[in-house]
């Protein structure tokens, strides 16, 4: 944690990982895959409503992306979006979150261009047959952080 501490003060280490970002964001946007600009200095969001807009926020578009992208290549992603929102306590009705995300954050200190190439191409692989994904629901949906321990199952369009 120290080492980490010291780092977030180093102007080089900063210039490197904010770099590395922007490296990403800017291999996605030459592919067409919409993300929110500016990319910040830890992650690119890349915007799974404008890559499902079929896909209702209660059949979480961006979870489907996560999970495409992981079988596709083994990179975990995290959704930003509906499924994160949750229920409304007192209808138990899902909330539609105002964007559905989908955050590729890039660990401090562990990528190199080539890791941030096969990522970016993953992905792109992956928005490429976005047709042929399919929106989820749930299998199990547990009453607490469901986005870390819910089972999903896909539904035809």
């Amino acid at each position: 944690m120290a080492i980490g501490l010291q780092e977030a003060l180093s102007e080089d280490h900063l210039r490197s990982r904010i770099s590395q970002v922007e490296y990403l964001g800017s291999k996605l946007l030459k592919a067409g895959i919409p993300i929110q600009t500016p990319v910040g200095g830890h992650a690119v969001f890349v915007d799974a409503r404008k890559i499902f807009p079929d896909i209702k926020p209660e059949n979480f578009p961006a979870q489907v992306l996560c999970n495409a992208l992981y079988l596709e290549s083994g990179v975990r992603a995290t959704e930003i979006g509906s499924l994160m929102m949750g229920r409304d306590p007192i209808s138990g009705q899902q909330e539609p979150s105002l964007f559905e995300l989908m955050r590729l954050t890039i660990p401090r200190r562990t990528y190199t261009n080539s890791h941030i190439d096969y990522v970016a191409d993953s992905l792109i692989d992956v928005v490429k047959n976005a047709d042929i994904l399919k929106p989820i629901y749930f299998k199990y949906e547990p009453k607490i952080l469901r986005q870390f321990t819910a089972h999903f199952r896909e539904i035809d369009r």
